[in-house]
């Protein structure tokens, strides 16, 4: 198992290794080399994409969870809401309207890899809300919407060493 996360920095990642019922959510999805592959594109400052997803994923799995929601759907969702296997930095085909197309562009890309469940579809289609017209329809897909938004904050402004502590402080207790 510790190969699907290889390329993801143990010091950010142990906490969710010790969460068994939130790895049982994503494994099938880690086992897939195009989710994997996503280690190679940078995300927000030192963090890769891969990373960012499972960060937002985890946080929405713990608030869904929390809150008595579909944790499975926001798990899963969330790891795939940046699916879109480009450095957007460098090679962004949207340009400008990146962070409008994107969540279409990572939707194509889950939906020809995986067999995902409504919810899951609505999650990655409307993260980036309110940037796109569609609200979030279900609370899974505005908790990751938020979640997202929360964690690419931290990451930008608090760097590398400052996210899990955050995120520990503020969800995990």
């Amino acid at each position: 198992m510790k190969e699907w996360f290889e390329g993801v920095r143990w010091d950010l990642f142990a906490e969710f290794c010790l969460d068994t019922e939130y790895l049982d959510c994503i494994l099938d999805l880690m086992r897939n080399e195009k989710v994997r592959s996503m280690k190679r594109y940078v995300q927000h400052g030192g963090i890769t994409c891969l990373e960012h997803c499972l960060f937002v994923s985890y946080v929405s799995y713990r608030v869904s969870r929390k809150w008595g929601l579909n944790s499975r759907a926001a798990a899963r969702g969330a790891l795939l809401h940046d699916f879109f296997l480009y450095d957007w930095h460098t090679e962004n085909p949207y340009g400008l309207r990146h962070a409008f197309r994107h969540p279409q562009a990572a939707l194509r890309n889950a939906d020809r890899c995986f067999a995902l469940t409504p919810l899951e579809r609505e999650i990655i289609a409307r993260h980036m809300w309110p940037l796109t017209f569609l609200p979030p329809r279900h609370p899974e897909a505005l908790i990751v919407s938020l979640a997202d938004k929360y964690c690419a904050l931290t990451e930008t402004v608090k760097g590398n060493g400052g996210l899990l502590q955050t995120l520990q402080s503020r969800i995990f207790r």
